[in-house]
């Protein structure tokens, strides 16, 4: 079965914008997101799956401003959801709702606090976020861990779905680590950015690596 392609349009000034989703709702780029939304919903139609690893083949895709949107998308619908920012390189998804990073996912790991302690809860509909945290770590050991398993099992008996911001795959280890352990892999492609060639690339590192890609988002300027 190919991969289903939600195609994004009219990201040009969707990183100064950040959360359009929430900012302008009856925008053509929220309508966008809502489609997106509807497919991914309908790949979990059966609630088995809930779990889901958005990534890129490499740095400036755009993919966590695409994450953090189609997370408060699905908020909005009142779904239970939960962001993740597992890019412990380079976490963003903080700096995007503007809340404390001070505790996340490296403390929740390293069992330093629980989830509960951990989860920053937003008033935007039902979305909970798990930002990275406050320790720097050897990100691939610290995600390598049955622990990162043993935290999603948890998690999908609380959320209705699941969204992981992860590091690009073909740069960082640490996405393919995570990507056998989801229900899916959706890649974001910056459709005048990307090389067909690394697309190719990344989708066969997922395939090494066991991760079931289901999807693209296709960022086009």
């Amino acid at each position: 079965m190919k991969p289903l392609i939600f195609k994004k349009r009219e990201l040009k000034n969707l990183k100064k914008r950040n959360l359009v989703t929430l900012s302008h709702p009856d925008s053509i780029l929220s309508d966008q997101f809502r489609t997106i939304r509807a497919n991914i919903y309908f790949l979990t139609e059966e609630r088995k799956n809930k779990v889901f690893l958005i990534t890129s083949t490499e740095k400036g895709e755009g993919k966590s401003t695409i994450t953090a949107n189609l997370a408060v998308s699905m908020a909005q619908q009142k779904e239970k959801v939960l962001l993740i920012d597992a890019n412990l390189r380079e976490a963003v998804i903080h700096t995007i709702f503007k809340i404390p990073n001070s505790i996340g996912l490296t403390n929740v790991l390293t069992k330093q606090v629980s989830l509960e302690e951990a989860v920053f809860r937003t008033d935007i509909g039902n979305l909970d976020i798990l930002t990275s945290g406050s320790i720097s770590y050897n990100p691939v050991e610290l995600l390598a861990t049955e622990i990162v398993q043993e935290l999603l099992n948890k998690i999908v008996n609380v959320y209705d779905i699941v969204l992981i911001d992860s590091p690009s795959v073909l740069e960082f280890t640490e996405s393919r680590v995570i990507a056998n352990q989801c229900d899916g892999v959706v890649l974001v492609i910056n459709r005048g950015k990307t090389e067909l060639e690394k697309t190719i690339e990344a989708k066969r590192i997922l395939d090494i690596a066991h991760g079931k890609l289901v999807g693209a988002i296709i960022n086009e300027k």
